[in-house]
């Protein structure tokens, strides 16, 4: 019979997005595994590939159409032999198609995670026998890992022994983050400057994302904030000296790569601090996976440097920039922006002096990076002098770590950048 392809949830936050563009016309035959189209969502810009075989009736959604629902049919899938007058059935929203996105990455994050859901609504990649079986055997598929390509259901994973104590897709509830019900609503809004003239700008869906987690995060977490002058004259002298030996090779050093380095070495050497609230308890995580804002058109990102503790500098640096050049394309896989234990917000390189930064849950710290300025200090033999001084803040989840382990945690980052020739060994 006709299935309705419906628009997939590509992401666990994804509540709609844009129909850029359709790889298919209609009348055209389509296999397992084709590309059909290529979405725009909060966070990248993603394929759709078809998991039946069948032929593309009818196109309900034009290319360009922003801000379609997530379940919502785009179009008309007929199976092999059927009439194109054929009613259409309307698909479970996890049977027509799966996402994969345009960069290779995906296929490391397609082994990790075959289901992405929104709104409580699962999107599954499985074999149509797969599914088959599943359906006879009573099986919630959100629950099962594939081991087929890219991380997909086939039937080996259905006869696979302990099925049976597979949850049922009704004891499973998942929500993605809503905006907060106490914010004015627009018409309240626009009334209060109906006598002012103004440029109405929608939120497009990474910005709706962000609204929800700064919003979450500021009335959830228990923030707290230490703060601390570092000396950055050594640094710099060595910076300009590693540069210079590096300049045959193309690598060339920013003070943020250090910054990187020696927070990821601050996790080891305080591994209490290295930790994530997890709802009803924490996390203390082994590596240390380092998150980096990105500032992008219309919010940012968080990629992910993992392991940067045992990572070089000319590593981290090279992988800081292709991960910050891909962010600004929109071109991240999930596992690439998602994950890690803390972050660091650097808007010294925009001339901001100080700030504080708001903690990305579940990240148990954030550290807030000013411009290095020089200014006049008191050095050790009591005599004033000048110095490069970097102000920075520690944003803390009280509910992670108190105020000793956060101080902890941030003099070990401010050694590590005043004696910067000890993340060089």
């Amino acid at each position: 019979m006709a299935i309705e392809i419906l628009m997939p949830a590509l992401s666990p936050t994804m509540e709609e997005g844009t129909l850029a563009k359709w790889m298919v016309k209609e009348g055209d035959a389509v296999k397992s595994g084709q590309i059909l189209a290529e979405i725009e969502t909060d966070k990248a810009t993603m394929e759709f590939e078809a998991v039946d075989e069948g032929v593309i009736s009818k196109i309900l959604v034009v290319e360009g159409t922003y801000g379609v629902k997530v379940n919502q049919a785009i179009a008309i899938l007929l199976e092999d032999g059927e009439a194109a007058s054929a009613p259409p059935a309307k698909a479970a929203p996890n049977h027509v198609a799966v996402a994969t996105f345009s960069t290779a990455t995906l296929q490391t994050a397609g082994r990790v995670a075959a289901t992405l859901a929104s709104d409580g609504v699962a999107r599954v990649f499985a074999s149509p026998l797969a599914r088959r079986l599943a359906l006879q055997k009573g099986l919630d598929l959100t629950k099962i890992r594939g081991s087929g390509p890219h991380g997909r259901i086939v039937r080996t994973d259905i006869d696979a022994p302990n099925m049976g104590a597979i949850l049922t897709p009704a004891q499973r509830v998942e929500t993605a983050p809503k905006l907060s019900a106490t914010s004015a609503d627009a018409s309240t809004v626009m009334k209060m400057y109906a006598d002012r003239e103004f440029v109405e700008v929608p939120l497009d869906g990474m910005r709706k994302i962000i609204a929800a987690r700064l919003t979450e995060a500021k009335q959830t977490i228990p923030h707290f904030y230490l703060r601390r002058d570092i000396k950055l004259d050594a640094l710099m002298a060595l910076r300009v000296s590693v540069n210079e030996r590096l300049k045959a090779s193309g690598v060339k050093l920013s003070v943020n790569d250090f910054i990187i380095k020696a927070c990821a070495l601050s996790l080891q050497s305080v591994p209490n601090a290295n930790a994530v609230w997890a709802g009803d308890r924490i996390l203390r995580l082994t590596p240390s996976d380092v998150a980096v804002a990105v500032a992008i058109d219309g919010g940012l990102f968080t990629p992910v440097l993992r392991d940067a503790d045992k990572k070089s500098l000319s590593i981290l640096s090279n992988e800081m920039k292709d991960l910050a050049q891909r962010a600004k394309t929109r071109k991240l896989s999930p596992h690439e922006y998602q994950g890690g234990s803390f972050a660091i917000s650097n808007l010294g390189m925009m001339g901001v002096d100080n700030f504080d930064a708001v903690i990305n849950p579940p990240h148990g710290a954030i550290l807030a990076v000013g411009a290095g300025i020089k200014k006049p200090i008191v050095d050790d033999l009591g005599e004033i002098s000048i110095a490069t001084i970097m102000s920075v803040t520690l944003s803390v989840d009280h509910r992670v770590i108190d105020g000793a382990l956060g101080a902890d945690f941030l003099a070990a980052v401010v050694k590590n950048l005043e004696n910067p020739l000890s993340m060089l060994v």
